[in-house]
């Protein structure tokens, strides 16, 4: 008779704690090493999570410790828990390209009344002012003060940015979420290398022919006279811009004539390296003088500059652009008591112009206030220009050519879209490359011998530089009140009281910072985070299929894969059993 085999199930059990034990010793392993590494697999489209070759190289050339102050901090609706996660795992990247990096997340609003209060004031003191919202719960509506910005420290310098980008009422919440997020790798690494900067670039405005006067453009070198040194130039007065001196020579809203002489200075500057911004008015155009007089005929300015920008690649047309997306401003309509009853018109001369490429300068940009503009036309030049248009007016756009009469007739009818029918009117250009001399094989004796008694030789052509070309003179002008010498943030129009401040600030440094910028870091604002919304009217409808599928399918496959598991056990031993009794 056969002796039964005593089944044993040791060596079996040894091999199953000797395995679950190296696991724990893996994960274990894993854990520690990513205490000390940071990583991530990028498997977007857009590469979103991936830092571009300029933000690490300046991230690896750290020598000393960078800290960042995060505002952002507490309880948030959804849209800006996003952004702080986003914000965090954005410094999570830049921290492993770096042991000098650190940064950490505070809330402003915690703590006693008196606590919370002298915070709020120690950061309207550094121009830090917070996002308001409405909030509901159960108990009623509170207000909820948000601040989406962050302070990076340097040893003795500190930046402020911005982490909310367009936060204008007429952006799409999601679309101006979106664009905060994908610049949040720009806004770190521009200030980064701000703060790292051991001398200021100098930009220096041109005087003289009646350009803006410095109350006029207050906004704008406040904000830059933190970078970058500001000055003023009168070209009459000099024979010769060195362009390592001066880094960019802006041109802004000339009235008169510019001499031979000054031209050739400015060229000369241009061959040499310089780059130039030109912010030229084409005609003459007064809304007072209108206002005055109830009508207006333009003229051309006599600024004897069409030579040089054609030889460049650029004409400014002597026309108009209307567009019906556009500033508005207020017209009276009426008596209310003694005074005027006023009502507000859009300003079809006034267009709010969009970017019309993705390029860095104006990625993710809102909307830019032009006043009285005219289109630019690009010129084949005989050396390597790269024309690229930056703005546009919109699609319900039209032309007006001089000689014509302006007046405010034509908003007393509504306006008729299909008379706004040319397109996209192109009214900023950057132009790249080696630029054809104005000047060459025609220099004037004069003008030679003050280059030979600098030792300077005169260039028929220049070295790679860039040039700016804006269609209006007054896109980095703030509003002034004369009487009181105040002024307006740039880009707000003082007869609109809706809150809106179009990015004319926002664009203008772009453009100075791309033009200055030789590591790459703008290339950071060209990154493009796809906005993927759900179709809202479909979500609805399908609620509860969805429901169900989130909730009830993972539970049923859950209990399936039970149900397969012990009637495969079942089986397995079933028959280890058998075998064990026949023997």
């Amino acid at each position: 008779m056969a002796r039964k085999k005593k089944k044993t199930n040791a060596p079996s059990r040894k091999a199953d704690i000797t395995n679950f034990i190296l696991l724990l010793l893996i994960l274990l392993l894993v854990n520690v090493i990513g205490q000390y590494y940071y990583a991530r697999l990028d498997l977007t489209e857009e590469k979103r999570y991936t830092l571009t070759g300029a933000t690490k190289k300046l991230l690896h050339n750290l020598d000393n410790d960078i800290t960042i102050e995060v505002l952002l901090d507490g309880k948030f609706p959804a849209g800006f828990k996003r952004l702080k996660k986003a914000t965090k795992e954005m410094l999570e990247d830049f921290r492993a390209q770096s042991p000098y990096l650190h940064y950490y997340f505070r809330n402003p609003n915690e703590g006693t009344v008196e606590e919370i209060n002298k915070n709020r004031k120690a950061l309207a003191e550094k121009g830090i002012v917070p996002v308001r919202l409405s909030v509901k719960d159960k108990s009623g509506t509170s207000e909820q003060f948000i601040y989406p910005v962050a302070i990076v420290h340097y040893g003795s310098r500190a930046m402020i940015v911005n982490l909310l980008e367009n936060s204008n009422p007429t952006l799409n919440p999601e679309v101006a979420l979106n664009n905060s997020i994908s610049l949040l790798e720009y806004k770190f690494a521009n200030a980064i290398q701000k703060l790292r900067m051991s001398f200021k670039p100098a930009i220096v405005f041109t005087q003289g022919h009646g350009e803006l006067a410095p109350i006029m453009i207050k906004d704008l070198t406040k904000t830059l006279s933190q970078y970058y040194d500001i000055g003023f130039v009168n070209p009459d007065t000099i024979i010769h811009i060195p362009p390592k001196l001066v880094d960019i020579l802006v041109i802004a809203r000339p009235q008169s004539e510019f001499t031979e002489k000054e031209k050739f200075i400015i060229d000369q500057y241009a061959m040499n390296g310089g780059k130039l911004i030109w912010l030229i008015d084409k005609l003459i155009v007064s809304l007072d003088s209108l206002a005055a007089t109830g009508k207006y005929v333009p003229i051309d300015y006599r600024l004897n500059l069409d030579d040089q920008l054609f030889k460049y690649g650029a004409r400014i047309q002597p026309n108009l652009v209307l567009d019906l997306e556009c500033a508005r401003i207020p017209l009276r309509v009426g008596k209310s008591g003694n005074g005027p009853q006023l009502d507000m018109f859009s300003w079809y001369y006034w267009p709010t112009v969009l970017p019309y490429s993705k390029h860095p300068i104006v990625k993710g940009l809102d909307r830019v206030w032009m006043r009285f503009g005219s289109t630019i036309d690009t010129i084949r030049t005989k050396t390597p220009v790269k024309k690229t248009i930056l703005l546009a007016s919109s699609k319900y756009s039209r032309v007006q050519y001089i000689p014509t009469e302006l007046n405010f007739e034509i908003l007393r009818y509504p306006p008729k879209p299909e008379k706004f029918n040319k397109g996209p009117q192109p009214m900023a250009v950057l132009l790249e490359g080696e630029f054809p001399s104005l000047y060459a094989g025609r220099v004037p004796l004069k003008m030679q011998a003050g280059l030979d008694s600098l030792k300077i030789p005169f260039r028929p052509r220049s070295v790679p530089t860039k040039m700016l070309v804006v269609s209006d003179g007054d896109v980095i002008r703030n509003e002034v009140n004369f009487r009181k010498k105040s002024y307006e943030p740039l880009g707000v129009n003082r007869y609109e009281r809706s809150g809106i401040t179009y990015a004319n600030k926002d664009f203008i440094v772009n453009a100075i910072e791309y033009m200055l910028e030789d590591e790459g870091i703008i290339a950071a604002r060209a990154k493009d985070v796809k906005l993927r919304l759900l179709d809202t009217v479909r979500a609805e409808k399908e609620k509860t299929k969805w429901q169900l599928i989130n909730i009830a399918l993972p539970l049923v496959l859950l209990a399936a894969f039970g149900w397969l598991y012990n009637l495969i056990r079942r089986r397995r031993f079933g028959r280890h059993s058998d075998t064990d009794k026949t023997a």
